[in-house]
């Protein structure tokens, strides 16, 4: 292991909020698990796996690559305008990169080909190298079909020749992935997940919303709508902005459990909703590890929900420990920071039933995300009462929390008669960019306020 300054180490802490008192037989324990990295700095520096972080130090070779996956498929020259602003947008994240990081350009359609460098292998950015790749971006044109897994393949076996621990792809979508069966998609993402991290986004209004989201929370990185072509260059921007951000990569989410502790659900739920429970590897006979992806400067929260042995009132109990893991190479492992998870048992019912305020909080998140998506499908379907009565649940929740965001879009499908209780009207006319706007931005929520 490498030696660390502490000026520049990316620091995690691991706090934990609960209410860890149980009635008499009480079995379910809720806890929102705090994450927060910070101290990380943006150059020179080494990440805690030993190797350069993002700017590379002269002779070293970048902790980072990122390759570009642009949508070129036939849909993409109407208008003729998209093709052009995927371009600016794709150059805007070229001159973002730092020196040092490794990367490339590919071009999507029914197949993937490599726009820059072309090699099989990435380019390593200066000011030589971006030249040369905005120069090439002058080869990408409209034409073809859409074969997603195809493009995110190419992505894989690019990165994997860098010897870099942060690993990003950034994808841009105009369409439906018409070219492949959802079957290879779904191949393709369980043969991507947990080598490379991906944000995907949709640009106008004809794409598949469930794909593009389904791509990212697959790939652990974030979803978004760009319904005018024109706010592709800024967009494009921040998220290279955010993958330069990342100093650690691969980090676990580590919970153990004693033995008679039964694990209901573990997710993420802040900045956005993202179910982790199914993601569970083993890492010992009592601990399974959940990912989580690569950390710049950052906090996010999760929801821990167990279930633990009966017991008398007086008696208490660990019911999960959470920590922070980051694997190595050679197959061991450093503890970052860690938390806990308690059970007691009182007969004291203000104590009992009293519910921790994050808990609270993020259990209506989670409501949020699912209502709107359900309120969204009803819609479709016809169903407008069903619509009617899970968009105006959403509206009080989004009203209740404090969710400004959401509660704007949602004014955009009903118009909000009382958002106390969750009185609405079904508009007559929806745009398909609000709709889809909502439908893509559904599991983002809102930090409990202090």
């Amino acid at each position: 292991m490498a030696n660390f300054s502490k000026s520049t180490v990316p620091q995690f802490s691991v706090e934990v909020y609960q209410n860890e008192y149980l009635p008499e037989g009480g079995r379910e324990v809720n806890a929102i698990v705090t994450v927060t990295s910070t101290g990380g700095g943006t150059t020179g520096r080494r990440s805690l796996t030993g190797a350069p972080a993002a700017t590379a130090l002269p002779g070293q070779g970048p902790n980072a690559a990122v390759v570009i996956m642009v949508d070129c498929s036939g849909s993409m020259d109407y208008p003729p305008t998209k093709m052009r602003n995927a371009r600016d947008a794709t150059s805007a994240a070229i001159d973002t990169l730092r020196d040092g990081v490794a990367f490339a350009v590919v071009a999507g359609t029914h197949v993937a080909k490599e726009v820059y460098p072309g090699n099989g292998a990435l380019a390593v950015a200066d000011a030589a190298t971006r030249a040369e790749a905005k120069n090439a971006l002058r080869k990408l044109s409209a034409g073809g079909g859409t074969a997603i897994g195809t493009w995110l393949g190419l992505a894989d076996r690019l990165l994997a020749s860098a010897d870099v621990s942060i690993r990003h792809g950034i994808l841009l979508t105009d369409g439906r992935n018409e070219h492949e069966t959802p079957e290879d998609l779904r191949a393709a993402l369980d043969a991507c997940a947990g080598r490379f991290t991906c944000d995907a986004r949709g640009v106008g209004t004809d794409w598949v919303v469930n794909e593009v989201t389904g791509i990212a929370s697959a790939m652990l990185g974030t979803a978004d709508i760009v319904a005018d072509p024109a706010g592709l260059a800024a967009d494009f921007t921040e998220m290279m902005e955010n993958a330069m951000g990342k100093e650690v990569a691969d980090v676990a989410l580590r919970l153990w459990t004693p033995v008679g502790v039964e694990i209901k659900f573990v997710k993420q739920v802040a900045p956005t909703v993202e179910e982790l429970t199914e993601r569970r590897t083993q890492a010992n006979t009592r601990a399974g590890d959940y990912p989580t992806g690569s950390w710049g400067d950052e906090s996010r929260d999760y929801h821990v929900c167990v279930q633990v042995p009966e017991a008398g009132v007086g008696q208490e109990m660990l019911a999960a420990r959470v920590s922070l893991i980051l694997p190595a190479a050679d197959g061991t492992s450093q503890v970052l920071s860690q938390g806990l998870v308690r059970a007691v048992w009182t007969d004291d019912m203000v104590a009992s039933t009293s519910i921790n305020p994050q808990v609270a909080h993020y259990t209506g998140q989670a409501e949020l995300a699912q209502v709107i998506q359900q309120g969204l499908e009803a819609r479709k379907s016809g169903d407008f009462d069903g619509a009617t009565a899970k968009l105006g649940r959403a509206v009080q929740l989004a009203a209740d929390s404090g969710n400004a965001d959401t509660a704007k879009l949602l004014s955009k499908v009903v118009d909000v008669v009382d958002a106390a209780t969750g009185t609405v009207r079904l508009k007559a006319k929806v745009a398909d960019a609000d709709e889809m706007t909502l439908e893509t931005r559904s599991t983002k929520t809102v930090r409990v306020k202090k």
